[in-house]
């Protein structure tokens, strides 16, 4: 199920055995725009430290409770490698984190995350997960080297930055939809209200052909008036299935679900 970034920020975060804190920001990989760490506020427990919790360890959200259960304990959490949220996260710490908790890495495998394209699948069951031959919108980062540092970008961060298609400035990032089963970021919510009258309308990531960080501008492989004709997006309307059918029919491209199992990095 798609789910909004926005949706889940300021959620609590219900150990096996407490609350952790609430929701302050997501880390994805932007080689593959998957969902990587849960960034969770401790403050009103640990004095302000912020800790980073797997979607290894994440359980369906619990909307009436306005929680998401998670499988680590207080304890646990209290005693895991610490991190400087304002840093970059390095592979160092990650090897270190993942080691601490017994996680399979997510690099150096097959799939998005290690052998899987779903970190649910780690856990063991027959869960019939959708899109086994899915990995990812560029190519896997996993194929790349375990010391290599991670390309971990802040959802919080990215909301804001500029939308340009082919041929202009079309508007800018208001947020994200991401699959909870496999936690990749299918969509970015894309706000056009400088343009069209508060005009919402979703791109995938895959259909990125660069990003500049440094001036926070991300180029898509579309023009404007396409842009401008897509379904608009309203996030309190239901968004299933035929819904993102006609996205991707509207603009010519083949849905994420009918992908090959390896994509070449452009």
């Amino acid at each position: 199920m798609l789910r909004s970034v926005e949706k889940l920020d300021g959620l609590a975060i219900g150990a096996t055995d407490g609350a952790l804190g609430k929701v302050k920001d997501f880390y994805f990989d932007d080689e593959a725009w998957v969902i990587r760490y849960m960034v969770v506020d401790t403050s009103k427990w640990l004095g302000g430290r912020d800790v980073l919790i797997s979607p290894y360890a994440m359980r369906t959200p619990e909307w009436e409770g306005s929680t998401i259960p998670v499988t680590v304990s207080m304890e646990q959490v209290k005693k895991s490698p610490s991190i400087d949220t304002a840093l970059p996260v390095s592979r160092q710490y990650e090897t270190t984190y993942y080691g601490y908790y017994e996680y399979p890495f997510y690099w150096g495998g097959r799939g998005l995350w290690g052998e899987s394209n779903y970190p649910g699948a780690w856990r063991g069951g027959n869960a019939n997960y959708p899109y086994q031959n899915y990995q990812g919108y560029l190519h896997s980062p996993t194929m790349t080297s375990g010391n290599a540092d991670p390309h971990l970008r802040s959802c919080k961060t990215v909301k804001g930055y500029h939308i340009r298609a082919k041929d202009g400035e079309i508007g800018h990032v208001q947020g994200f939809l991401v699959d909870d089963a496999s936690w990749s970021i299918r969509y970015l919510i894309v706000n056009t209200s400088n343009w069209w009258m508060g005009h919402q309308v979703l791109v995938s990531p895959e259909w990125i052909k660069d990003i500049d960080w440094a001036e926070s501008v991300l180029t898509v492989d579309l023009d404007r008036e396409a842009i401008k004709n897509a379904p608009a997006y309203d996030p309190l309307v239901p968004f299933p299935r035929e819904s993102e059918i006609g996205i991707y029919g509207h603009y010519g491209r083949n849905g994420y679900w009918a992908e090959p199992a390896v994509r070449e990095l452009a």
